[in-house]
């Protein structure tokens, strides 16, 4: 079967495609001085763009896995994502604390969608 991975940087791609389901590479919305809830929206326009990009759709969304730097940034995280999410077309999700890797990230998803193209 087919591979096909999108705007690969030598280390790694934005977008892969197999079997009919792309996977996105982490989001992240690292920029000084901005909170939770500004890289939380960030993070989900970036996933929209790049799902709409390669084939899929936030509908199509089957898998997230959030990374918080602090969980106690839960609730206001959740406070964007459940607006952004539509009823009926939640994706299976997980959400951990994790270090990241710059002192300014405080969240990054990880997304697997079904594509629909």
């Amino acid at each position: 079967m087919e591979i096909k991975r999108f705007e690969g940087t030598g280390r790694m791609s934005r977008a892969v495609v197999h079997n009919n389901t792309i996977y996105l590479c982490g989001q992240t919305h690292g920029v000084k001085n901005t909170n939770i809830q500004e890289q939380t929206r960030v993070c989900l326009e970036k996933v929209e763009a790049l799902l709409n990009k390669y084939g899929s759709d936030k509908q199509h969304i089957l898998s997230v896995t959030i990374y918080l730097k602090d969980i106690a940034l839960f609730q206001e995280m959740n406070n964007v994502w459940d607006t952004w999410t539509e009823d009926g077309f939640e994706p299976a999700r997980a959400c951990v604390e994790a270090k990241m890797a710059r002192e300014d990230i405080l969240i990054e998803l990880s997304v697997i969608a079904a594509t629909i193209y």
